[in-house]
C-alpha cells in the first residue's frame, strides 16, 4: 500500500499536468460541498381571461398602465381581440405601437400607419374599414394571421352599447 501512495506522489510531483488536475478536481468538490439547495419559487398561476365581448369603450384600461388590470396589453384586430402582453416592448407605453393598446388597431394595421388618427373614437362606432384597398385588406389578414398564431384571443370587439331613450 506504501509503495502504491509514493508512486502516486511520484506521479504528481513529476508532471504539472497531474497539479492541474489536482487543482480542478479539487475546485469541483469545494463547489459540491458548499452549493445550497436551490431556491423555492412560490407558483403561481398567471391571471386568467376569459373569452368575452369587448366593446371599443372595455379595452381602453387594457393599455399596459392600469394596474387594476394587472398592466395587461388587450388589442383588437378585425373583430378579434387579443391578449398582447407578453409583447409588451411593442405594444406597451414605450413600445413602437403604443397607440394600439386597448384599442382596435385594424386600420393602422391594414395601412402601415402608427398615427393616433388612424385609431377610431372608442365612443364611437366599430370602424367598418370600407375604404380599404384590397393591398390594405391583405395587408390586415397578414396581420391578424400573425396575432392569432402568437397571442391569446380573448375575445371579440362589439358595437358600444347605445342607450334607448
Amino acid at each position: 500500500m506504501n509503495t502504491t501512495f509514493n508512486t502516486l506522489l511520484s506521479q504528481v510531483k513529476e508532471n504539472p499536468l497531474n497539479w492541474a488536475l489536482i487543482a480542478v478536481l479539487a475546485y469541483i468538490a469545494k463547489s459540491y460541498v458548499q452549493s445550497s439547495a436551490p431556491a423555492k419559487l412560490e407558483a403561481k398561476h398567471p391571471a386568467v381571461l376569459l373569452f368575452k365581448n369587448y366593446t371599443p369603450v372595455d379595452l381602453l384600461p387594457f393599455d399596459g398602465l392600469h394596474k387594476e388590470h394587472d398592466k395587461r396589453i388587450l388589442m383588437a384586430v378585425n373583430g378579434s381581440v387579443y391578449d398582447v402582453t407578453k409583447g409588451a416592448s411593442f405594444y406597451g407605453p414605450e413600445g413602437p405601437y403604443a397607440n394600439f393598446a386597448g384599442h382596435d388597431a385594424s386600420r393602422g394595421l391594414a395601412k402601415h400607419s402608427f398615427d393616433k388618427d388612424m385609431v377610431a373614437d372608442p365612443a364611437g362606432p366599430i370602424d367598418k374599414l370600407e375604404d380599404l384597398t384590397a393591398d390594405e385588406w391583405e395587408a390586415l389578414r397578414e396581420w391578424e394571421q400573425h396575432f392569432a398564431t402568437k397571442y391569446l384571443l380573448v375575445g371579440k370587439l362589439v358595437e358600444n352599447e347605445t342607450e334607448q331613450r
